[in-house]
């Protein structure tokens, strides 16, 4: 990105008119490979570069954006001034006299090295690791149907600059690889998939085996075909830290977003100092983790990455927030600020959102239960962030008993709501298990990860086949 020979004051200059405004210009550039193979069939090779700038005001509490794909100083400071025009027939201060500013570079708090950058590896390699998970997959087991494999990696560069005279520079690569299957014993079809991201560059693969990832999605739809229904109820679950931190994610994360909860949309708002959860809980949203799939240098904001503990022993301690939320409802910035790309505003978006480590061994929890469920891998969920109430598919689960992990179940369901649930909380293990995916909100995507350790929610309703 040329963007060395831009006067940035010029252009803060034509979008403001008060010296309260804050303004931020956030460059971005793309390259991003995608491989799918679907079939035993190499379906898709899309590779795609991308790039542009995205002007934001801050004015009286209210924000302005627009964006545009030529990065050129003329061209942005037509859009600031259409920005300002557009902004002022809101604004009741108009006497705008802000000095010029010294720009100056922000540090950050970590470094995310990339051994090897996906840019320098070839596509040939790339394929190579699609191809072993595909013949792995074919040859697992006759009743796999179908299987399909995907491989995708993006270089993103950023710069964001500021009306506080701040320039933060980040630069993200992350990869993705997701096996899915589909068998079938002519009564009964399942589904099994397994993802895998992180950011790191294509050394990824030498802590991630495609063919384990392809191991599990088999073993996943193949164990499904042959379990019978899950029985419903109200009993004891025990999430594995394998299950991921769908729960977490859903339940409380979405609650505790700063521009949910400032505008009362959620069960969270204007409880900060109140217990939330059980003693045993604490939850932490942490941008700052060395190769976790939602971490980053710096967010799309320019703030720094940050560990924030959101809530601490069962007390609610903050929200996260952007800049927007920080300005309006004054809550501590926090480094959550997020964006799909320059044609979108950030957004208040968790990172790497999870439950910390407790003290009792997994074994330990398992023992406890003489008949529930035992949740080892959750799917998708669903939550009413006003009321808290949520329900979760349970991709993968055992019944337990007699303090035993005993025959698989299938179309398990858990319901219920999230301050209820984790106040209940009251076991947790000392392991962790992360997953991760694509968080949406207002239309936009996020590289996320959640995590959790192994816990037990003594009651909780469960739906099955009665």
């Amino acid at each position: 990105m040329q963007v060395n020979d831009i006067d940035f004051n010029k252009i803060f200059k034509i979008i403001g008119t008060s010296e309260d405004d804050f303004i931020d210009i956030f460059f971005e550039s793309n390259i991003s490979n995608f491989l799918s193979n679907e079939n035993k069939k190499l379906e898709k090779a899309i590779s795609g570069v991308s790039g542009g700038a995205g002007l934001r005001l801050i004015s009286e509490k209210k924000s302005y954006y627009a964006f545009t794909n030529n990065i050129d100083e003329q061209n942005l400071l037509e859009i600031g001034k259409n920005l300002n025009r557009i902004a002022k027939t809101n604004r009741t201060n108009n006497n705008f006299n802000k000095l010029d500013l010294n720009f100056k570079e922000s540090k950050a708090k970590i470094d995310i090295p990339v051994l090897k950058e996906v840019l320098n590896v070839s596509m040939n390699e790339k394929i190579k690791k699609i191809d072993d998970a595909v013949k792995f997959s074919w040859g697992y087991d006759k009743r796999i149907l179908q299987a399909n494999v995907l491989y995708k990696d993006y270089k993103q560069d950023v710069i964001i600059v500021n009306s506080e005279g701040n320039i933060a520079k980040d630069s993200r690569e992350i990869i993705t690889f997701f096996v899915n299957v589909v068998a079938s014993n002519g009564k009964k079809t399942e589904m099994g998939y397994e993802p895998a991201s992180a950011f790191m560059g294509f050394e990824f693969f030498d802590t991630v085996d495609p063919v384990e990832i392809a191991r599990k999605a088999c073993s996943r739809a193949i164990t499904l075909l042959d379990a019978p229904f899950a029985p419903s109820g109200t009993m004891p679950v025990v999430l594995s830290s394998e299950a991921g931190g769908t729960m977490i994610h859903e339940a409380i994360g979405h609650g505790l977003e700063a521009d949910i909860a400032g505008g009362g949309l959620s069960v969270y708002s204007n409880k900060i100092g109140k217990e939330v959860a059980s003693k045993l809980v604490t939850v932490i949203d942490d941008s700052s983790l060395i190769g976790k799939r939602g971490s980053y240098r710096f967010d799309d904001e320019g703030t720094v990455s940050n560990k924030n503990i959101l809530v601490e022993n069962g007390i609610l301690k903050k929200y996260m927030s952007d800049r927007l939320s920080n300005i309006k409802y004054g809550y501590e910035l926090t480094g959550n600020g997020r964006r799909e790309s320059y044609e979108h505003q950030p957004i208040v978006r968790m990172s790497n959102t999870m439950i910390a480590k407790g003290k009792s061994t997994p074994e330990d929890i398992i023992k406890t239960v003489d008949k529930g469920l035992f949740v080892k891998k959750m799917g998708g969920g669903q939550v009413n962030t006003v009321t808290g109430d949520f329900v979760f598919e349970v991709m993968e689960g055992y019944i337990l008993k007699n303090g035993a992990v005993c025959e698989a179940v299938s179309g398990a369901t858990l319901m219920g709501n999230g301050p209820e649930i984790l106040n209940n909380i009251d076991m947790i293990g000392n392991d962790m298990g992360y997953s991760v995916g694509t968080c949406g909100k207002d239309g936009q995507g996020a590289p996320v990860s959640d995590g959790q350790p192994t816990l037990r929610i003594p009651s909780i309703v469960v739906g099955g086949k009665s």
